[in-house]
Protein backbone atom coordinates (compact mmCIF):
# COMPACT_ATOMS: atom_id res chain seq x y z
CA UNK A 1 0.00 0.00 0.00
CA UNK A 2 1.18 3.17 -0.65
CA UNK A 3 0.33 6.62 1.21
CA UNK A 4 -2.86 7.63 1.31
CA UNK A 5 -3.96 3.97 1.62
CA UNK A 6 -3.40 3.35 -1.80
CA UNK A 7 -0.85 1.00 -3.89
CA UNK A 8 1.61 2.92 -5.34
CA UNK A 9 -1.66 3.99 -7.49
CA UNK A 10 -1.48 7.35 -7.01
CA UNK A 11 1.94 8.82 -6.30
CA UNK A 12 0.68 8.09 -9.07
CA UNK A 13 -2.09 9.87 -9.92
CA UNK A 14 -0.69 13.39 -8.71
CA UNK A 15 -2.13 16.38 -10.00
CA UNK A 16 0.88 17.04 -12.40
CA UNK A 17 0.78 14.99 -15.91
CA UNK A 18 4.38 13.88 -16.10
CA UNK A 19 5.47 13.70 -19.94
CA UNK A 20 6.18 10.50 -20.90
CA UNK A 21 9.95 9.43 -21.73
CA UNK A 22 7.81 8.58 -25.68
CA UNK A 23 6.43 12.44 -25.71
CA UNK A 24 9.82 14.20 -25.50
CA UNK A 25 11.37 11.62 -28.03
CA UNK A 26 8.51 12.33 -30.36
CA UNK A 27 9.02 15.89 -30.18
CA UNK A 28 12.83 15.62 -30.30
CA UNK A 29 12.59 13.93 -33.49
CA UNK A 30 9.08 16.64 -34.58
CA UNK A 31 10.89 19.99 -33.76
CA UNK A 32 13.97 19.76 -36.15
CA UNK A 33 12.28 18.05 -38.54
CA UNK A 34 10.19 21.35 -38.96
CA UNK A 35 12.93 23.57 -38.76
CA UNK A 36 14.39 21.46 -41.66
CA UNK A 37 10.91 21.79 -43.62
CA UNK A 38 10.69 25.54 -42.97
CA UNK A 39 14.76 26.53 -43.58
CA UNK A 40 14.37 24.28 -47.22
CA UNK A 41 11.65 26.68 -48.14
CA UNK A 42 13.09 29.39 -47.05
CA UNK A 43 16.50 29.04 -48.85
CA UNK A 44 14.98 27.81 -51.93
CA UNK A 45 13.29 30.94 -52.53
CA UNK A 46 16.15 32.92 -51.42
CA UNK A 47 18.69 31.39 -53.30
CA UNK A 48 16.48 29.97 -56.38
CA UNK A 49 18.12 32.71 -58.31
CA UNK A 50 22.11 32.66 -57.29
CA UNK A 51 22.85 29.07 -59.49
CA UNK A 52 22.01 25.00 -59.39
CA UNK A 53 25.30 24.68 -57.16
CA UNK A 54 24.76 27.50 -54.67
CA UNK A 55 20.64 26.03 -54.64
CA UNK A 56 22.36 22.61 -53.72
CA UNK A 57 24.16 24.08 -50.79
CA UNK A 58 21.60 26.10 -49.99
CA UNK A 59 19.47 23.27 -49.88
CA UNK A 60 22.39 21.04 -47.52
CA UNK A 61 23.17 23.12 -45.23
CA UNK A 62 19.02 23.82 -44.48
CA UNK A 63 19.10 20.20 -43.27
CA UNK A 64 22.72 19.53 -41.61
CA UNK A 65 22.44 22.80 -39.75
CA UNK A 66 18.73 22.77 -38.04
CA UNK A 67 19.65 19.14 -37.64
CA UNK A 68 22.42 19.81 -35.48
CA UNK A 69 21.05 22.55 -33.56
CA UNK A 70 17.47 21.97 -32.90
CA UNK A 71 17.68 18.08 -32.25
CA UNK A 72 20.25 18.45 -29.06
CA UNK A 73 18.07 21.79 -28.20
CA UNK A 74 14.67 20.08 -28.32
CA UNK A 75 15.82 17.18 -26.50
CA UNK A 76 17.39 19.36 -23.66
CA UNK A 77 13.90 21.15 -23.29
CA UNK A 78 12.06 18.06 -23.27
CA UNK A 79 14.31 16.57 -20.24
CA UNK A 80 14.12 19.53 -18.60
CA UNK A 81 9.88 19.89 -18.70
CA UNK A 82 10.00 16.60 -17.52
CA UNK A 83 12.73 17.05 -14.25
CA UNK A 84 10.16 20.39 -13.36
CA UNK A 85 7.20 18.35 -13.93
CA UNK A 86 8.51 15.06 -11.55
CA UNK A 87 9.62 18.06 -9.26
CA UNK A 88 6.38 19.85 -9.15
CA UNK A 89 4.63 16.25 -8.81
CA UNK A 90 6.79 15.40 -5.60
CA UNK A 91 6.49 18.40 -3.74
CA UNK A 92 2.71 18.47 -4.66
CA UNK A 93 2.53 15.27 -2.79
CA UNK A 94 4.60 16.73 -0.08
CA UNK A 95 2.43 19.39 0.31
CA UNK A 96 -0.73 16.66 0.62
CA UNK A 97 0.88 14.08 2.91
CA UNK A 98 1.14 13.93 6.49
CA UNK A 99 4.57 14.61 7.47
CA UNK A 100 4.42 12.36 10.53
CA UNK A 101 2.04 9.64 9.80
CA UNK A 102 2.08 9.59 5.18
CA UNK A 103 -1.15 9.88 5.23
CA UNK A 104 -3.14 12.82 3.71
CA UNK A 105 -3.38 15.98 5.28
CA UNK A 106 -6.67 17.15 6.66
CA UNK A 107 -7.00 19.38 3.82
CA UNK A 108 -6.23 17.65 0.66
CA UNK A 109 -8.23 14.53 2.39
CA UNK A 110 -11.35 17.29 2.47
CA UNK A 111 -10.37 18.39 -0.77
CA UNK A 112 -10.41 14.85 -2.39
CA UNK A 113 -13.56 13.40 -1.22
CA UNK A 114 -15.24 16.56 -1.93
CA UNK A 115 -14.65 16.69 -5.34
CA UNK A 116 -15.33 12.81 -5.53
CA UNK A 117 -19.04 13.31 -4.27
CA UNK A 118 -19.26 16.63 -6.76
CA UNK A 119 -18.22 15.14 -9.93
CA UNK A 120 -19.64 11.69 -9.80
CA UNK A 121 -23.71 12.50 -9.27
CA UNK A 122 -25.21 9.34 -7.13
CA UNK A 123 -22.02 7.68 -5.69
CA UNK A 124 -21.96 5.63 -2.76
CA UNK A 125 -19.51 4.95 -0.08
CA UNK A 126 -18.73 5.59 3.48
CA UNK A 127 -17.02 7.82 5.30
CA UNK A 128 -15.24 6.38 8.78
CA UNK A 129 -13.80 8.54 11.38
CA UNK A 130 -11.16 6.89 14.07
CA UNK A 131 -9.83 7.99 17.23
CA UNK A 132 -6.99 7.02 19.35
CA UNK A 133 -8.45 5.92 22.86
CA UNK A 134 -6.39 7.51 25.69
CA UNK A 135 -3.90 8.87 23.98
CA UNK A 136 -3.27 11.78 25.92
CA UNK A 137 -2.59 9.50 28.93
CA UNK A 138 0.36 7.96 26.34
CA UNK A 139 1.56 11.59 25.84
CA UNK A 140 1.61 12.09 29.71
CA UNK A 141 3.02 9.04 30.71
CA UNK A 142 5.74 8.41 27.99
CA UNK A 143 6.29 11.33 26.71
CA UNK A 144 5.35 13.02 22.90
CA UNK A 145 8.17 11.08 20.98
CA UNK A 146 6.43 7.86 22.21
CA UNK A 147 2.95 9.57 21.29
CA UNK A 148 3.96 10.18 17.28
CA UNK A 149 5.08 6.56 17.51
CA UNK A 150 1.72 5.41 18.40
CA UNK A 151 0.02 7.54 15.91
CA UNK A 152 2.55 6.39 12.97
CA UNK A 153 1.64 2.61 13.86
CA UNK A 154 -1.92 3.10 13.89
CA UNK A 155 -1.70 5.08 10.43
CA UNK A 156 -0.21 2.10 9.02
CA UNK A 157 -2.45 -0.28 10.51
CA UNK A 158 -4.91 1.45 9.03
CA UNK A 159 -2.64 2.09 5.91
CA UNK A 160 -2.16 -1.68 5.41
CA UNK A 161 -6.31 -3.04 6.18
CA UNK A 162 -8.16 -0.45 3.61
CA UNK A 163 -8.97 -1.62 0.80
CA UNK A 164 -7.15 -1.16 -2.51
CA UNK A 165 -8.70 3.17 -3.91
CA UNK A 166 -9.44 3.98 -0.16
CA UNK A 167 -8.22 7.37 0.94
CA UNK A 168 -6.50 7.91 3.87
CA UNK A 169 -5.83 11.01 6.00
CA UNK A 170 -4.84 12.32 9.50
CA UNK A 171 -7.48 15.37 10.76
CA UNK A 172 -5.29 16.26 13.19
CA UNK A 173 -3.90 15.56 16.88
CA UNK A 174 -5.04 11.72 17.22
CA UNK A 175 -7.91 11.85 15.03
CA UNK A 176 -7.96 10.08 11.69
CA UNK A 177 -10.72 9.41 8.50
CA UNK A 178 -11.08 6.81 5.30
CA UNK A 179 -13.63 7.26 2.85
CA UNK A 180 -14.26 4.69 1.03
CA UNK A 181 -15.99 4.90 -2.42
CA UNK A 182 -18.80 2.14 -3.37
CA UNK A 183 -18.65 1.13 0.04
CA UNK A 184 -21.78 -0.33 2.32
CA UNK A 185 -22.59 -0.04 5.47
CA UNK A 186 -21.69 -3.82 5.88
CA UNK A 187 -18.42 -2.82 3.85
CA UNK A 188 -17.85 0.05 6.24
CA UNK A 189 -18.25 -2.02 9.13
CA UNK A 190 -16.07 -5.38 7.70
CA UNK A 191 -13.54 -2.69 7.06
CA UNK A 192 -13.78 -0.59 10.54
CA UNK A 193 -13.54 -3.92 12.34
CA UNK A 194 -10.43 -5.22 10.74
CA UNK A 195 -8.75 -1.59 11.63
CA UNK A 196 -9.76 -1.82 15.19
CA UNK A 197 -8.28 -5.37 15.11
CA UNK A 198 -5.03 -4.35 13.44
CA UNK A 199 -4.74 -1.53 15.44
CA UNK A 200 -5.09 -3.78 19.02
CA UNK A 201 -2.33 -6.36 17.59
CA UNK A 202 0.04 -3.21 16.74
CA UNK A 203 3.64 -3.84 18.76
CA UNK A 204 3.45 -0.53 21.08
CA UNK A 205 6.37 -0.77 23.56
CA UNK A 206 7.40 3.02 24.56
CA UNK A 207 9.46 1.52 27.97
CA UNK A 208 10.38 -1.78 26.56
CA UNK A 209 6.93 -3.39 28.09
CA UNK A 210 3.86 -4.05 25.22
CA UNK A 211 1.14 -1.29 25.91
CA UNK A 212 -1.86 -2.08 24.31
CA UNK A 213 -3.12 0.45 21.33
CA UNK A 214 -7.24 1.08 20.72
CA UNK A 215 -9.57 3.05 18.25
CA UNK A 216 -12.77 3.94 18.34
CA UNK A 217 -14.24 4.17 15.13
CA UNK A 218 -17.54 6.72 14.05
CA UNK A 219 -18.57 5.87 10.44
CA UNK A 220 -21.79 7.11 7.48
CA UNK A 221 -22.68 5.37 4.59
CA UNK A 222 -24.19 6.97 1.89
CA UNK A 223 -26.45 5.51 -0.72
CA UNK A 224 -27.78 8.88 -2.73
CA UNK A 225 -25.47 11.96 -3.41
CA UNK A 226 -24.85 13.71 -0.07
CA UNK A 227 -22.52 16.36 1.08
CA UNK A 228 -18.68 15.94 2.54
CA UNK A 229 -20.37 17.84 5.77
CA UNK A 230 -23.01 15.61 5.96
CA UNK A 231 -20.95 12.98 5.98
CA UNK A 232 -18.66 14.14 8.26
CA UNK A 233 -21.52 15.35 11.23
CA UNK A 234 -22.95 11.80 11.13
CA UNK A 235 -19.66 10.15 11.17
CA UNK A 236 -18.66 12.33 14.44
CA UNK A 237 -22.03 11.64 15.79
CA UNK A 238 -21.33 7.79 15.32
CA UNK A 239 -17.67 8.27 17.11
CA UNK A 240 -18.92 10.37 20.07
CA UNK A 241 -21.01 6.91 20.58
CA UNK A 242 -18.37 4.42 19.86
CA UNK A 243 -16.63 6.56 22.88
CA UNK A 244 -19.53 6.57 25.06
CA UNK A 245 -19.67 2.89 24.69
CA UNK A 246 -16.81 2.19 26.48
CA UNK A 247 -14.21 3.01 23.49
CA UNK A 248 -12.07 0.23 21.36
CA UNK A 249 -15.88 0.05 19.43
CA UNK A 250 -17.45 0.84 16.27
CA UNK A 251 -21.15 2.98 15.23
CA UNK A 252 -21.85 3.14 11.59
CA UNK A 253 -25.10 4.46 10.43
CA UNK A 254 -26.53 5.10 7.00
CA UNK A 255 -27.49 9.03 6.30
CA UNK A 256 -30.50 7.74 5.34
CA UNK A 257 -31.52 4.63 8.16
CA UNK A 258 -31.69 4.71 12.14
CA UNK A 259 -28.90 4.11 14.28
CA UNK A 260 -27.11 0.75 13.71
CA UNK A 261 -25.71 -1.20 16.65
CA UNK A 262 -22.31 -1.74 18.13
CA UNK A 263 -19.68 -3.56 16.17
CA UNK A 264 -17.43 -5.40 18.54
Amino acid sequence: MGIFGLDAFTLQRSSFSLPRWASINRWAIVGPLICVVLTLIFNSMLFADLGEQALERALISSIVVPLAIALPFFTLVGAKMRSMAIANSRLSIIARTDTLTACMTRAAFTRQVEDMLDNRAGMTGALLMLDADFFKAINDQYGHPAGDQALCLIARSIRTTVRRGDLVGRMGGEEFAVFMPGASSQDAEQVAERIRRSVRLAMFTPDGSPRSLSVSIGGASLSEASGFSELVRTADRQLYLAKQAGRDSIRIASLSSELSPDVA
